[in-house]
């Protein structure tokens, strides 16, 4: 497996991340849209993910639950804008209430300045029996969210990773 990457530039809107996952394209699609797959990874390291929803077509919602260790609910949503069969996700990626409506970041504790709705873009794609995936946030806001986002994205997918590994 790849090494978690950031190829984002100093100064870039956006949050870019990229893996190369020792599993066969089908399989990593799964792990994304399996809601009892997902249970198995999602969230940083030492979360759980109690509730995971997922209503898999274009214009379906998701709601997700993780976990932190002292045992705070944080929830997320979004609407799945474009969904190419073990090619590409896009998402609006949303803060939510444990009724999935959303919320602002602010209801968690962390910066107002986080905009609602962002989109996300996940691709999926098949080199030699191992999928290269990436991460895209078009925009995200810098300082301090944007560096807690790389380290929770980053030990989630390191979770997928390992996922993926005891599949073998």
């Amino acid at each position: 497996m790849k090494d978690k990457r950031d190829t984002g530039k100093p100064g870039d809107k956006g949050l870019f991340i990229e893996r190369v996952f020792d599993a066969p394209r089908e399989t990593v699609w799964d792990a994304w849209t399996n809601p009892e797959i997902v249970k198995k990874w999602w969230g940083p390291k030492f979360f759980s993910s109690p509730h995971i929803e997922i209503d898999f077509r274009e214009g379906g919602k998701y709601l997700y639950c993780m976990r932190s260790p002292d045992g705070k609910d944080y929830w997320s949503t979004g609407v799945f804008q474009e969904i190419i069969e073990f090619k590409k996700l896009v998402l609006t990626d949303d803060f939510a209430d444990e009724k999935g409506n959303p919320v602002s970041a602010s209801y968690y504790g962390m910066s107002a300045d986080l905009p609602m709705g962002l989109l996300v873009t996940f691709t999926f794609d098949d080199r030699m029996g191992k999928t290269y995936f990436t991460l895209a946030y078009a925009e995200w806001p810098g300082g301090i969210e944007i560096e807690n986002a790389r380290q929770g994205w980053n030990e989630s997918l390191d979770k997928l990773a390992e996922y993926l590994s005891s599949m073998n």
